[in-house]
């Protein structure tokens, strides 16, 4: 595996590669790896014939409160899982590699970045369109791989991707969970034991919805009532909506077309999101 730290490095090795006849995959994160990240690289190892994955922790993305200092970091234990996996570059460049002095242009998303956290997390989006289309140009990958626990961040992205003719395969693998239920985030770590226990109320609530979902409702008030019996025990429920899986809309009346139902929500100081699928998988 190559550690590679800057822009010209990464081109260099991009470049042998493609000129190989290579097909390119990249898994774009910002650290402290977990079975969710790793699960985005198997997905390239099947689907390309080299793998890169960035580590960057986007400063860009964080809101002035937020916990961007306190973001779990731990390079050399993510270093030695991307090797261990056979991922064949490791990208991990520092700030100023990605933003250099006078950096002054940003990608501003659409409606699609309003709702859901967009609305709590004003210029998050932004960060992130604009970091992720930096790390397009810089890998110029074949397909990139994203997971569906960001399912607005994916939704963004994938938009993005469309309206920016990026030749780019945009690839959403399917969240992965602790044997528990709960969600794989790097932020789990800030949960204590007790928290950790209270933190289930957010797929229990999921997962109750999917199971009248399969047995027949379709009726998005009913479907969201029944998810939020569970998630309003959590200590600051941000939101939890029933929205068309595509334009991010709030569902109503019967389902009829790919629906997403998306939670955010602190348990203690701690920010988790997570969601289902409806209907039929998204790509």
């Amino acid at each position: 595996m190559q550690t590679i730290t800057t822009v010209v490095e990464l081109r260099r090795a991009i470049n042998k590669a493609r000129s190989g006849g290579k097909r390119i995959g990249f898994v774009p994160t910002m650290g402290y790896l977990h079975d969710g990240h790793l699960a985005l690289v198997r997905a390239s190892q099947m689907q390309s014939d080299i793998t890169v994955v960035s580590i960057f922790v986007n400063p860009t993305q964080f809101g002035p409160n937020e916990d961007l200092s306190a973001y779990p970091r731990d390079f050399p234990r993510d270093e030695k899982l991307c090797q261990d996996a056979g991922v064949a570059i490791l990208f991990a460049p520092d700030a100023q590699e990605i933003y250099p002095p006078g950096f002054n242009t940003f990608v501003e998303p659409g409606e699609l970045a309003k709702p859901l956290c967009g609305s709590f997390r004003p210029g998050h989006f932004r960060g992130v369109a604009t970091v992720v289309s930096k790390l397009f140009n810089m890998v110029q990958p074949d397909l990139a791989f994203f997971g569906q626990k960001d399912f607005q961040q994916c939704a963004v992205v994938r938009r993005m991707v469309i309206d920016l003719n990026l030749p780019i395969e945009m690839v959403t693998v399917p969240t992965i969970r602790e044997i528990d239920g709960l969600a794989m985030s790097s932020r789990n770590r800030y949960l204590s034991e007790e928290e950790r226990r209270r933190a289930l109320a957010i797929s229990r609530g999921l997962f109750a919805a999917v199971a009248k979902f399969q047995a027949g409702e379709r009726d998005a008030q009913e479907l969201l009532a029944i998810a939020k019996q569970h998630l309003e025990t959590l200590d600051r429920l941000q939101y939890v909506e029933l929205v068309d899986a595509n334009t991010l809309k709030p569902a109503e009346g019967p389902l009829c077309h790919p629906a997403a139902l998306c939670a955010a929500a602190h348990v203690g100081s701690t920010r988790l999101i997570d969601n289902v699928l409806l209907a039929a998988s998204v790509r």
